[in-house]
């Protein structure tokens, strides 16, 4: 979890705290505030420490404890604020993988340039159907959220639209364990590496693969998406980061050239593509 997001959950806190020995009624003591909402004393105690995020309601309920409703709003805008920077899987995945796609195709438009880097699996801007049909059902069972494959997959392919745009441009490198990672049938994999070795030469995809025995200035780490410089993605099992600020784009932008220093790229990518593809057994 990031330091901004930790200060400004911890200044969310703060404020709840003062909300509560300031209440019109008197000063309430978290016992009895706890008391009032039908609580364990502990949660109020973790979010006013700023250990655990409150949801929505969980903010009403408080303001409406305290005697002051009217700071519902006030509270709400400080939590949307901090959400946006980290998107909680469990909420995002509600209604399933399909509208998350969908929003991933309007920031996907709204871009000319993106550099990715991918150590789990192959990048989505260059997935088959059933390779990105088998992700999406296994993050579903995994997840235990709505099993919408079909409108996940259908959503990624028409993404793959913008490859063949005039003025976009795919920078996209990858870890060789991605390419080798068994997250599909054996020859499911084998079409997915023959639909790479095919993208090797496009004009708006410029592809690279770290090979194993790369090496390498930094570990591999978490995968992420830099889009046009005016935002980061970074995701994890709990949450997917949208990190905004110059400087952190900036950071992740010098990771990315560090990967682009190890990798290959034209006939050499293929060799690497290719070897992989040879040791899969259909």
């Amino acid at each position: 979890m990031s330091t901004d997001y930790q200060r400004a959950r911890a200044e969310l806190g703060h404020r709840l705290r003062e909300l509560r020995v300031e209440s019109p009624d008197g000063r309430l003591t978290g016992t009895e505030l706890a008391r009032r909402l039908g609580w364990p004393q502990s949660k109020v105690s973790k979010l006013e420490n700023g250990r655990q995020t409150p949801t929505g309601e969980d903010l009403q309920a408080w303001a409406e404890a305290v005697g002051r409703p009217a700071a519902f709003g006030e509270l709400h805008a400080r939590l949307k604020g901090f959400e946006s920077h980290i998107r909680s899987w469990r909420r995002k995945l509600a209604a399933g993988h399909g509208p998350v796609q969908e929003e991933w195709n309007t920031l996907v438009a709204e871009s000319r340039t993106l550099h990715v880097w991918d150590t789990f699996a192959v990048n989505g801007m260059l997935q088959t159907a059933d390779y990105a049909r088998s992700l999406f059902e296994r993050y579903a069972e995994f997840r235990g959220t709505p099993r919408d494959a079909e409108n996940a997959v259908r959503a990624r392919m028409k993404r793959q639209e913008w490859l063949y745009r005039p003025g976009k441009q795919l920078c996209t490198l990858m870890w060789e364990g991605a390419l080798r990672a068994h997250v599909c049938p054996p020859h499911v994999l084998a079409a997915q590496l023959d639909r790479l070795l095919g993208v090797v030469g496009m004009d708006t995809v410029h592809l690279g693969i770290v090979p194993w025995d790369a090496a390498l200035d930094l570990p591999p780490g978490n995968g992420f998406w830099i889009l046009d410089d005016r935002l980061v993605t970074v995701e994890d099992w709990h949450a997917a980061l949208w990190l905004d600020d110059a400087e952190t784009i900036a950071l992740y932008r010098r990771v990315w050239n560090t990967f682009a220093e190890a990798a290959v790229y034209g006939p050499e990518a293929q060799q690497v593509i290719a070897r992989v593809r040879r040791g899969i057994k259909v």
